[in-house]
């Protein structure tokens, strides 16, 4: 693990301060953090006009602020996610619900999921094709039914006997996206080369009762065939939330992200690493003990932002070693809020009650 050494100087330092300062930061207020992504891929400046950005931006800061005003009242992680990627699924501007890419036979299939970091449960749906809002249903498949993933048919059903918002084809209809997927099958274009950003939208929050979630939507590749699924409804993949690390939600070349497990290596990571770093402050706490002659007092140690940053970008260098291409939205239970992604922009924003808020688009933002 790098830094160790250094990381153990700090806990020898963090052991001196607890016992001079029995009072530790017990009483700090609750914290709590959101972060969104609207799609990353290759963003430009000079290929988006003036108003277009400020469209984008607005959409951006709409959706950061409904998850945020949530958090900020003392609401949960999962209705924050929630109320985020609604207002998204809504605007044609991203790729999920209104606004989706097309399959190669000119339909739409949406795919969604979300997880709950306090006990790992989790909903996803595959294939829909009616439903307004999936990011609702892959909701009501966690906390209403026994399963994690319902797909195609089955999961419309589900939906319908849930009293879930039910909408035509055309609903999604746009002729933006129709014109790629025409410009795709003219020039015998892969998705890649059409979709030159990825518009999956996601949120990663933290509560002020500690708790985290995730959740991601997609409408998936322009041209999709045969019933094709990215790593958006899977957990693990696409979406991951535990507690005991942190909250993901990817967007991307899914193949890739499914390939290298991105949510769930992210926060495996940073369970490792903190693993670590609580038996380091265990060691130093117990050495000053006994050389002041004093009882152990454990206090478990925070992972610094940089770390948790490190491990973010280490997991995005391996889906780029592979091939693809990306990004990811990461909260901690310290309250970090970050991205990582290996392209030219990605839409984001985060927002947290240490007074942060902001969107962007491009990658030198």
């Amino acid at each position: 693990m790098r830094g160790i050494h250094a990381r153990f100087a700090a806990a020898i330092a963090l052991a001196i301060a607890a016992f001079s300062t029995p009072a530790q930061a017990e009483n700090h207020e609750p914290r709590w953090s959101f972060a969104i992504h609207g799609g990353a891929g290759t963003i430009a400046r000079e290929n988006m006009s003036a108003e277009a950005e400020a469209e984008y931006r607005a959409s951006l800061q709409r959706a950061l602020d409904a998850g945020s005003k949530i958090l900020a009242e003392g609401g949960n992680a999962i209705d924050a996610i929630e109320a985020a990627i609604l207002l998204m699924e809504d605007d044609s501007r991203f790729n999920a619900g209104r606004g989706a890419v097309y399959t190669w036979e000119g339909g739409h299939e949406l795919d969604a999921s979300i997880m709950d970091g306090r006990n790992r449960d989790a909903g996803a749906v595959a294939g829909v094709t009616n439903i307004r809002n999936p990011i609702l249903l892959a909701r009501k498949v966690m906390t209403d039914s026994p399963h994690v993933m319902l797909a195609g048919q089955g999961a419309e059903t589900f939906a319908s006997e849930q009293g879930l918002e039910m909408v035509p084809g055309e609903y999604f209809d746009t002729d933006s996206r129709r014109e790629a997927l025409e410009r795709m099958k003219a020039r015998q274009l892969s998705a890649i080369d059409v979709d030159i950003k990825f518009g999956t939208v996601g949120a990663v929050a933290l509560d002020t009762n500690g708790n985290m979630a995730a959740g991601t939507s997609t409408g998936g590749m322009t041209g999709k065939r045969w019933g094709r699924i990215g790593d958006a409804p899977i957990i693990g993949a696409g979406t991951y939330a535990d507690n005991r690390s942190c909250a993901v939600s990817a967007t991307g070349w899914g193949e890739y992200f499914i390939r290298v497990g991105v949510a769930h290596e992210i926060c495996t990571r940073l369970r490792m690493a903190q693993k670590v770093e609580d038996e380091d402050v265990a060691a130093a706490m117990e050495a000053v003990a006994r050389a002041e002659e004093r009882d152990v007092i454990y206090i478990s140690g925070q992972l610094p932002e940089d770390e948790v940053q490190w491990a973010a970008d280490s997991v995005m260098a391996e889906v780029k070693a592979l091939g693809g291409d990306g990004g990811v939205i990461v909260v901690t239970p310290d309250g970090h809020a970050l991205y990582s992604f290996n392209t030219a922009g990605m839409y984001r924003g985060r927002a947290t009650s240490e007074g942060v808020n902001e969107v962007a688009i491009y990658g030198d933002e």
